[in-house]
């Protein structure tokens, strides 16, 4: 199927006959996932329709689209095939083309959500720079409260691992959440970025980079999202781990970048009404741990 801006429908067929009644269909779009139902022989312009109604608050108009179904013959999802009728119950997915280069890494307020991974009491010893990642990671969400930026923690087996550490200010976060899976993109998470309108971008950072860090990026960017891992404030055990973590997702089109550009960008300019309160959680420079000399 061809791509299209979304209120335009492509040719249509019959490859499924029109009925009465209506049929359960799973609507899929960036992190998320919302059941709902149409019609019975309901065609493209009917789930285009849907999934405005679902996420009309998540969805740039300005982008093109393209809507693809879950074949249980490929396991995998396919191209929504021409003049596809929906019959039976199914899973589709709305996804945007491209990324548009104007606004690649851009970063604004109304749009960031911080994701803290992880930085926790047992992790001090064994992590490489640990005491420079908490300074840092305070840092960042001292800075995310000053610009009303939601925040979102997890911590992993906290029974066995620890709360998050003490020097970590989880103040106003909107969600702490303990887990066992790597990545921090659970569905409590996914249902607390639902809740925030126009989400666009997180900024991640904890440990380590090559476990958690990289699993919750890769299935962040796989949704949509734009990812900045910021360097300054995420590490590991072994710095060949991180390295090598790093550059991996660099590839993928993932943003590595510092704390200081991450506050900054966020500001914009010296007449942000905040600027001088970041400007002075930034005085002082980012602890020179050896840390982005090994990006």
């Amino acid at each position: 199927m061809a791509a299209a801006e979304l209120g335009a429908a492509p040719g249509s067929g019959s490859c499924a006959p029109a009925g009465s009644g209506s049929v359960p269909v799973l609507f899929c779009f960036s992190v998320f996932a919302r059941p709902s139902s149409v019609p019975h022989g309901a065609g493209y312009e009917l789930l285009i329709q849907k999934f405005l109604s679902l996420y009309g608050d998540q969805i740039d108009m300005h982008r093109k689209f393209v809507v693809q179904l879950f074949a249980e013959e490929w396991s995998q999802y396919i191209d929504l095939p021409k003049g596809f009728l929906v019959n039976e119950r199914c899973k589709v997915r709305l996804v945007p083309l491209q990324i548009q280069i104007t606004t690649l890494g851009n970063l604004t307020p109304s749009s960031t959500v911080f994701f803290c991974c992880d930085m926790q009491e047992r992790f001090r010893p064994a992590i490489k720079y640990f005491g420079d990642i908490i300074s840092v990671g305070q840092r960042l969400l001292q800075g995310a409260r000053l610009l009303g930026i939601p925040i979102i923690v997890t911590e992993q087996y906290p029974k066995g691992l620890g709360s998050t550490v003490q020097e970590i200010d989880l103040t106003g976060a909107k969600l702490v959440l303990s887990k066992t899976k790597f990545s921090m993109v659970l569905p409590e998470v996914e249902a607390a970025l639902a809740e925030i309108p126009g989400v666009r971008s997180i900024v991640l950072f904890g440990v380590e980079t090559h476990v958690c860090i990289q699993q919750t990026a890769l299935e962040l960017i796989g949704r949509g999202l734009e990812v900045h891992i910021v360097a300054d404030a995420t590490s590991s055990r072994s710095m060949m781990d991180r390295m090598f973590a790093l550059e991996r997702l660099a590839r993928t089109g993932i943003i590595v970048t510092t704390s200081e550009a991450i506050l900054l960008q966020l500001v914009a300019d010296k007449e942000h009404p905040k600027f001088k309160e970041i400007q002075n959680l930034i005085k002082a420079s980012a602890p020179e741990s050896g840390l982005l000399s090994k990006v």
